[in-house]
C-alpha cells in the first residue's frame, strides 16, 4: 500500500490550482504527478475513467476526482487556519456554473462558437457580487482567507489574464486587490510548482 495520496495534477488547471491550494493549506503532503493533457498517463486513466485532472488517489486506493472534494478531504482531516469556516457554497456554485460556462466561451470562442465580447461582459456581471463582497471584508468570506477564496481565485485570475489591460479597467478595485494579494502570496506560489510532465517508470516526488 502506498504510504501518501496521489494527485494527478495539471499547473494552469484552474480545478487542479484550487486543489493544490487546500492540500496546502491542511499541510497535507502527496505525491504530485502532472500531467501532458494530450498524453495522459493509462494509470490515471485506469483510476479516474473520467480522465481529467485533478485525481487523488488516496493510500487505500479510494479515488476522489473532484476539485472541490478533495479540498474538503483535505481540510476535514487538518484545518489549521479554519478554511472550511469560511465556505460560501452559494458563490462556488456561481462559479462553478454560470461564471465558468461564460469565461470558457469568453477564453475560448472558436472552440464553442461563440461571441467573446457577449460572454465577457456576463462575467463582468458575476463579478459584481464578489465586488461588493470584497470592498465590506478583505476576502470572501471574511477578513481571512478561506475555502471559498481558494475555490473561486483561480477562475477569476484566468479571467482576469485573458485581457489584463481590459480588466484592470474595469470598476472593480476590490476584485483586482483580492487578487493580486493572493497570486502574490507565498501559498499561491508554492501551490505553482513546476514539474516535467510524469511518465509510466518516472520517479514519484512529494508534494509540497
Amino acid at each position: 500500500m502506498r504510504s501518501l495520496p496521489l494527485l494527478y495534477s495539471f499547473r494552469r488547471c484552474p480545478y487542479a490550482i484550487r486543489a493544490r491550494l487546500a492540500l496546502l493549506a491542511s499541510g497535507a503532503v502527496c505525491i504530485l504527478r502532472e500531467v501532458k493533457l494530450s498524453a495522459k498517463p493509462v494509470e490515471m486513466v485506469a483510476a479516474s475513467p473520467k480522465a481529467t485532472v485533478p485525481v487523488l488517489i488516496l493510500p487505500d486506493g479510494g479515488v476522489i476526482n473532484q476539485s472541490l472534494d478533495i479540498m474538503r478531504w483535505a481540510l476535514t482531516r487538518h484545518d489549521p487556519v479554519a478554511w472550511l469556516d469560511r465556505e460560501d457554497t452559494g458563490l462556488i456554485e456561481a462559479n462553478d456554473g454560470p461564471f465558468k460556462h461564460h469565461l470558457d466561451r469568453t477564453k475560448y470562442p472558436d472552440r464553442h462558437g461563440s461571441d467573446a465580447q457577449t460572454h465577457r461582459a456576463a462575467c463582468l456581471d458575476l463579478l459584481r457580487p464578489l465586488e461588493d463582497r470584497l470592498a465590506a471584508t478583505a476576502y470572501l468570506g471574511g477578513e481571512a482567507m478561506g475555502l471559498t477564496d481558494a475555490a473561486i481565485l483561480p477562475f477569476v485570475r484566468q479571467f482576469a489574464s485573458i485581457d489584463r489591460g481590459w480588466f484592470d479597467a474595469q470598476p472593480l478595485p476590490s476584485t483586482r486587490r483580492w487578487l493580486d494579494s493572493l497570486v502574490a502570496s507565498d501559498l499561491f506560489d508554492a501551490a505553482m510548482v513546476r514539474r516535467t510532465p510524469w511518465r509510466t517508470g518516472d520517479r514519484d516526488i512529494p508534494f509540497p
